[in-house]
């Protein structure tokens, strides 16, 4: 794939002329899924793709589009040539972009990881076998994904790397389930046999009667599934040197009113140690980490090429949002949690999660899946689905009583167009005065 991508971005980049400049961006992958239903394999399939988007540049005027390619180098660059000639044609009648940006500075790199992960049909026998005995429902998704970056000054960019996901549920009855996901880049047998077993024993006290409590505040564990919900949402616009500029953003207490985090919260856009390429669309090379809440203090946002020229403010990303978020652990041990936890709500994952005030960072969610009560460290029961609507600062804040020493590294299961290289490291939290509505 890099021969091919490096040999296209020649024949289209030698094209340009005078002023010109283009940037090519290419994203594939080569991945094989299989679904489960009731423990078998319902569907097994493959998905081979090749996108490329092409950036003509002249000026500040910039015309822009993307295309599917077939991965045959003389028919793509035939197409690809017809396309660019298109661009070409549309440059003189378009306005001027104030905020084009994108790197003029030579950045070459390469990386390619090795896949280390047994054979596929290996891994899916060893979920088969123990699927069987459950009424098991999931997907599983591994195989290449690429990126390429490529422009008409000579710079060229190329990421491969081979990740997998599995993730899936063992259904109870109505509305009750134990979740569970399992991914990296090395399949574990016996990581993937301990989680069965916890989730075989969740499984049991799930299909007990379900607890029913009254809206109010509880202690509770966040299982690091559930943080990664809750991060996500603050991922929205937290996070973004945009959203921080323009104040729409649910950080804004942090910003206007003295407002912070609990010491314990550090978080980091961790990009050497997540999926994603360290390199931008705009061809800008990423710093391997940048610190977003620092020991509870707003620290670093992040800052894609347009909000860099908008806001005069140094690229250090390719988007608004984190892809590779990842938290600093605590020191609260696995098999301290029930225990720590004494009484309260153990909530393995959250979902519908909302901003019910985002100004003021104030979140609404629903529990969900192998929710429970806890009593004297002990896991009492089910529990029926609740509503909670809580805030950033007390949540992760004043109320953060402690946060695991073990963090789940947890990719991200999107398939939409095509796998995502999106993920995110993340401990377990436990959380007083925790408010649930309904």
């Amino acid at each position: 794939m890099q021969t091919y991508f490096y040999q296209l971005a020649d024949a289209l980049c030698g094209q340009t002329a005078g002023s010109e400049t283009l940037l090519l961006y290419l994203q594939g992958e080569d991945s094989d899924f299989v679904r489960f239903n009731k423990g078998t394999i319902r569907q097994g399939g493959g998905v081979k793709q090749i996108d490329l988007s092409l950036d003509l540049i002249d000026g500040q005027k910039c015309a822009s589009m993307s295309m599917s390619l077939q991965g045959d180098l003389a028919a793509d660059i035939a197409a690809a040539t017809f396309q660019l000639s298109t661009l070409r044609k549309q440059l003189p009648s378009l306005p001027d972009d104030p905020y084009i940006l994108f790197n003029t500075d030579v950045q070459n790199s390469e990386q390619i990881a090795e896949s280390t992960l047994p054979d596929t049909s290996d891994i899916i026998d060893t979920i088969t076998e123990t699927g069987k005995r459950f009424d098991m429902v999931g997907i599983y998704a591994t195989g290449r994904i690429v990126r390429g970056f490529a422009n008409s000054l000579g710079q060229r960019n190329f990421f491969s790397t081979a990740p997998y996901h599995l993730d899936w549920c063992f259904y109870a009855h109505d509305d009750k389930a134990v979740k569970n996901s399992l991914g990296g880049f090395e399949w574990n047998t016996n990581a993937f046999h301990a989680k069965v077993a916890l989730a075989e024993e969740a499984l049991a006290v799930v299909n007990q009667p379900a607890k029913t409590i009254d809206p109010g505040e509880y202690s509770v564990y966040l299982s690091p599934s559930a943080m990664c919900e809750i991060l996500d949402m603050m991922s929205w616009n937290g996070f973004s040197a945009r959203a921080r500029e323009l104040k729409n953003t649910c950080v804004l207490p942090m910003m206007q009113s003295g407002a912070t985090m609990n010491q314990a919260v550090t978080l980091s856009q961790n990009t050497a140690g997540g999926i994603a390429p360290a390199f931008s669309p705009a061809g800008y090379s990423l710093p391997d980490r940048v610190t977003l809440v620092d020991a509870g203090a707003l620290a670093d946002p992040l800052v894609p090429p347009r909000t860099s020229a908008e806001f005069n403010r140094p690229v250090n990303s390719g988007g608004e949002s984190p892809n590779s978020l990842e938290m600093a652990p605590g020191t609260l041990a696995t098999e301290d949690i029930l225990t720590e936890l004494d009484e309260g709500i153990y909530c393995n994952t959250l979902w519908y999660l909302n901003f019910s005030d985002m100004p003021a960072g104030r979140i609404t969610g629903m529990t969900r899946f192998a929710t429970f009560w806890v009593e004297g460290g002990q896991i009492a029961a089910p529990m029926n689905v609740m509503r909670f609507d809580e805030t950033l600062f007390r949540a992760l804040g004043e109320n953060l009583r402690t946060l695991t020493a073990d963090r789940e590294f947890l990719p991200s299961a999107t398939t939409y167009d095509q796998r995502s290289t999106s993920s995110r490291h993340l401990p377990g939290a436990i959380v007083d005065n925790f408010r649930f509505t309904l």
